[in-house]
């Protein structure tokens, strides 16, 4: 059977402790038995498993849970076609940050007029290209992207991005996009001397925001900034709430439903003539996979242990060097000691965990799976030092 690491059952403990602050739903994930039968085919390199039905199911939910919300998947969390072709299924729309999502997008029949564009830094090849393939709606937070945007495509539907608190957050992203509030006067101003089709607001609250409340002040500014707009003329009518939603790693998180009570309540008087979409990326697929890699040695250096995994920082793994904890699951049942983790390129920043507790009897060839991993792993990963890809196998 299948062992978590100590300091993981400890951090799962106060998840189930502060299950009624957090959790008032269950969370579901894909099913080990699954990885079992996976690995009856066999293994040649590493792999991220992923269930369909479970990326459905996510859909629904999140639509139940915000009626007003139309989810825009982040490509950029899994761009796996199969994956994408539920999402396409259930309704849901799509935003990208490259024209190489884009082209996925295109290849399967999305409309480009229904893609939105919400990288707020593109080069201009990549904006009159997106312009030529019927891409409508571009995201901005600059004065010079919001001239260069109008430059190539005089029509095109702009939405601001502004800063929002990221307080909760496992990765706040405010500082390297968003405009602060006293910016967006001269954004407005600009955009009607050019007379620019600014038609609406976006933030985004920081990747895995345990701060439900984060939704609501980011709102409140939206709708600051939608009044500022139609006394100038303008005709705001794009609410993006952005992505954070959070998935269960081994932190307690509130359930999609308890932020949808801060969300619908903060809707309440936003015109119907706005339409309100959201970015869910990590959400959707996150728990529908499990990655499973393989020890490919151990060595002592110093008095400490260190394990070598077949993917490391560039192979899948690099979230574990932002702090991301995944719970994860081995077959050895050794006492648990602390181990360094890192991946098999040459790389000295190659390494994804330090003194993180392990058991001691793991060893070369063993097998290393993670549990909720559907997202920004084979995303992540590139073939630096001439290593392979992980494959992507669904179910």
């Amino acid at each position: 059977m299948a062992v978590r690491p100590v300091a993981l059952k400890k951090s799962q403990a106060t998840s189930d402790t502060d299950s009624h602050l957090f959790d008032t739903h269950p969370e579901i994930r894909l099913e080990f038995r699954h990885v079992r039968e996976a690995l009856k085919q066999g293994y040649t390199k590493p792999f991220l498993l992923v269930d369909t039905e479970i990326v459905r199911n996510k859909v629904r939910r999140f639509k139940g849970a915000m009626p007003r919300v139309h989810p825009h998947y982040a490509v950029k969390a899994n761009p796996d076609p199969r994956v994408l072709k539920v999402l396409i299924e259930e309704g849901a729309g799509f935003e990208i940050a490259s024209i190489a999502e884009l082209d996925i997008l295109l290849e399967l029949g999305v409309p480009a007029q229904e893609v939105c564009y919400s990288n707020p830094m593109k080069s201009r090849d990549y904006i009159r290209y997106a312009a030529e393939k019927g891409v409508e709606w571009f995201v901005l937070d600059s004065l010079e992207e919001l001239r260069k945007i109008v430059s190539i495509k005089p029509d095109a539907k702009l939405y601001v991005r502004i800063e929002a608190p990221n307080v909760g957050s496992d990765w706040p992203l405010a500082g390297k996009f968003g405009m602060k509030a006293q910016e967006v006067d001269a954004i407005i101003a600009e955009a009607v001397g050019l007379k620019a089709d600014l038609a609406g607001v976006t933030f985004h609250v920081g990747s895995q925001c345990r701060n439900p409340e984060n939704w609501r002040v980011g709102i409140q500014s939206a709708k600051r900034v939608f009044r500022k707009m139609r006394l100038a003329g303008l005709d705001p009518r794009l609410l993006n709430i952005g992505g954070g939603y959070p998935v269960r790693h081994v932190k307690p998180i509130p359930s999609i439903e308890k932020i949808a009570e801060v969300v619908n309540h903060a809707l309440r008087d936003v015109p119907q003539t706005v339409r309100v979409m959201a970015e869910p990326g990590r959400y959707f697929v996150s728990d529908a996979g499990f990655f499973v890699c393989r020890v490919v040695g151990t060595a002592t250096r110093s008095g400490k242990r260190w394990m070598y995994w077949d993917a490391g920082v560039f192979g899948g793994v690099i979230e574990t060097t932002e702090g991301l904890r995944y719970d994860v699951l081995t077959d050895r049942t050794g006492k648990l000691v602390p181990w360094n983790i890192a991946g098999p390129t040459c790389d000295s920043v190659d390494v994804c965990m330090r003194d993180e507790l392990f058991p001691e009897d793991l060893q070369e060839g063993d097998f290393i799976y993670i549990a909720n991993a559907g997202a920004y792993t084979t995303a992540y990963a590139s073939n630096f030092n001439g290593f392979p890809l992980p494959d992507v196998r669904v179910i």
